[in-house]
C-alpha cells in the first residue's frame, strides 16, 4: 500500500494548527506543522507534503513572502493560502505568485476537505503526465509468452509478489526481459496507478548517476544553472527500477541504502533531506553474491534489496517458447512497419530453435526484424536468418540418431547429410562451412565432389529437401 498523502499546515495560532491537525489527520492525512516562514522551510524541505495549507500572516513574514520560496523548492506542491483579512488584490497576488487556492477564515473543514482531495488529485494526474510524456507510448509486451515450465514458474513467483511492497531484484541475462518484468510487477501491483521510472546504470560515473537519482540545487556544480528534481522525486508514491544496479558505483551505493531504509535523501547541494516514497525493482545480469565477495558491490545493500528474487530464464532454457515467441515478435514487427503479415516456414522455425541466443529475446527480435527488412518474401525461411556463427548449434541428431532409419545409413549417408546441414547453416557459403566443420577448405571441395553435394544458398537447401 502507497503511504498517506503528506500536509504542511503553517500558522503561528496553536489553536488553529490544532484544530486542522486533528481534522485533516481523522481523514487519513500525515500532518506536519510549522508557525514560521524560517520554520516552513525547514518542513517543506525536510518532510517533502503533497499539499500546503499557509496563514496569510506569520510572524517573521506573509504569505506573498513565502510562496515563492517553497514554489523554488517544488512548484508541483499545491498551496492553499488562509486569511482572516481577505480582499481581492490580495488573493489576486497570492494566485500570481502561485497559490491555487485562497479561503477566508473561519474555513469550512468540509469545503477545506474538498478543495484538498481535489488538488491532491490534480497534482496526481500531472506527475503521471510528466512520466507518462518520457515513457514509451507502446504496450510492454507478456513478460511470460510461452508454455515451458521454466515460464510458467516465473509467473507464479511473479504474481505472488506483485503486491507486496518490498523490494525486488531481477536476475538473467542481457535481452532476456527483465525490463519487461519490472514494468509487469509495476502494473500489476499496490502502485500501478502512480509513476513508474526506469533508470540503467551501466557505464554511469558517480557525478551523473547522483544527480540522475537525486537532483541537484542550483549552484550546486559549475554547470547547475537551474534547480533540478531527481528520478526518485518523479517516482513519488510510484516505483523505481534500476536496471544493471550491479553497475552501480560504489559511492552511490550507501546513499541509495539509506533511501529504502529512510525514505529519505538529499539532492546535490542541498544540507536538508527530502523524504519520498517509493517501490525499488532492481536488475543485474551479473551474479550480485559474487560481486559482494570481490567487494565490488556492498553486503548490506545487497541483502536489502534481495528479499525477493527473480529468475528470468534465458532464452534457450525455454527453447520450446522460440516458435510461438518468434511468431509473436514477427506479427508486431509487421505491425510496427506497416508490412503485410509474414510467416516463418519448417526450416525456419528449426534454425531459431538450434541458435544459442546469447542476446536472448531482444536478439530474436532482431534477427526477425533483420529478415524482414532485407527480404520481401513473404515467407521467412532459413536462409534469411543471420545468427552469430560462434553460437550456432551442431545438427540436431534427432533427424536420424536413436532410430531404426540411423542404422541403415551408411557412412558416407551420414557423411553427406552433416556436410549438407552444416552448409545450409553458412547460407551455402564453401570457406565458412570448412571452418565449422573443423577441415581445409580443399578437404571439403574434395568431398563436395565425391558425395556429389552441389553447393551454394539454393542447392544447400534443396540438398536437404532431397
Amino acid at each position: 500500500m502507497t503511504a498517506p498523502n503528506r500536509v504542511l499546515i503553517i500558522d503561528d495560532e496553536l489553536g488553529i494548527r490544532f484544530a486542522l491537525s486533528e481534522y485533516l489527520r481523522r481523514r487519513g492525512l500525515i500532518v506536519f506543522e510549522a508557525e514560521t516562514c524560517a520554520a516552513a522551510e525547514q518542513e517543506f524541505r525536510q518532510h517533502k507534503p503533497d499539499i500546503a495549507l499557509i496563514d496569510n500572516y506569520l510572524t517573521d513574514g506573509t504569505a506573498l513572502d513565502l510562496l515563492p520560496r517553497l514554489k523554488a523548492l517544488d512548484r508541483s506542491v499545491p498551496v492553499i493560502v488562509l486569511t482572516g483579512q481577505a480582499s481581492i488584490d490580495l488573493a489576486v497576488r497570492c494566485i500570481k505568485e502561485g497559490a491555487e487556492q485562497f479561503l477566508t477564515k473561519p474555513v469550512d473543514l468540509n469545503t477545506l476537505s474538498v478543495i484538498i482531495d481535489r488538488l491532491l488529485e490534480s497534482q496526481r494526474s500531472q506527475r503521471l503526465q510528466a512520466v507518462a510524456r518520457n515513457a514509451s507510448k507502446r504496450q510492454a509486451p507478456d513478460p511470460f509468452f510461452g508454455t515451458s515450465a521454466a515460464i510458467r514458474h516465473l509467473r507464479e513467483q511473479a504474481s505472488r509478489v506483485a503486491s507486496a511492497d518490498s523490494a525486488v531484484v531481477i536476475h538473467g541475462e542481457t535481452g532476456s526481459g527483465k525490463g519487461v518484468l519490472a514494468r509487469w510487477l509495476h502494473g500489476n501491483g499496490a502502485r500501478a496507478g502512480e509513476p513508474f521510472v526506469d533508470l540503467n546504470c551501466a557505464g554511469l560515473s558517480k557525478e551523473f548517476l547522483e544527480t540522475e537519482l537525486f537532483g541537484h540545487e542550483k549552484g550546486a556544480f559549475t554547470s547547475a544553472v537551474t534547480a533540478k528534481p531527481g528520478l526518485l522525486e518523479m517516482a513519488h508514491r510510484g516505483t523505481i527500477f534500476l536496471d544493471e544496479i550491479g553497475d552501480m558505483d560504489a559511492a552511490v551505493q550507501p546513499k541509495l541504502l539509506k533511501v529504502l531504509e529512510e525514505q529519505r535523501f538529499r539532492r546535490l547541494g542541498e544540507v536538508k533531506d527530502r523524504s519520498v516514497d517509493v517501490r525499488l525493482i532492481a536488475a543485474s545480469h551479473h551474479d550480485l553474491s559474487a560481486l559482494v565477495k570481490t567487494g565490488k558491490f556492498r553486503s548490506d545493500l545487497y541483502f536489502r534489496i534481495s528479499t525477493i528474487p527473480l529468475k528470468v530464464p534465458a532464452l534457450r532454457e525455454r527453447n520450446e517458447d522460440i516458435p510461438l515467441l518468434a511468431e509473436k515478435l514477427l506479427a508486431g514487427l509487421c505491425a510496427d512497419l506497416g508490412c503485410p503479415g509474414k510467416i516463418l516456414s519448417a526450416d525456419a522455425i528449426e534454425a531459431l530453435r538450434r541458435y544459442a541466443w546469447p542476446g536472448n529475446v531482444r536478439e530474436l527480435r532482431n534477427v526477425l526484424e533483420r529478415a524482414m527488412l532485407l527480404h520481401s518474401s513473404d515467407t521467412i525461411r532459413a536462409s534469411h536468418l543471420l545468427f552469430e556463427r560462434d553460437h550456432l548449434q551442431p545438427a540436431t541428431p534427432s533427424r536420424y540418431a536413436g532410430t531404426s532409419f540411423e542404422s541403415s545409413l551408411t557412412l558416407e549417408q551420414v557423411e553427406r547429410l552433416h556436410i549438407a546441414e552444416a552448409l545450409r547453416f553458412e547460407d551455402g557459403n564453401v570457406p565458412n562451412t570448412a571452418r565449422r566443420l573443423g577441415i581445409p577448405r580443399s578437404s571439403l571441395y574434395q568431398r563436395l565432389k565425391k558425395l556429389d553435394i552441389a553447393f551454394g544458398r539454393t542447392a544447400a537447401i534443396e540438398e536437404l529437401a532431397m
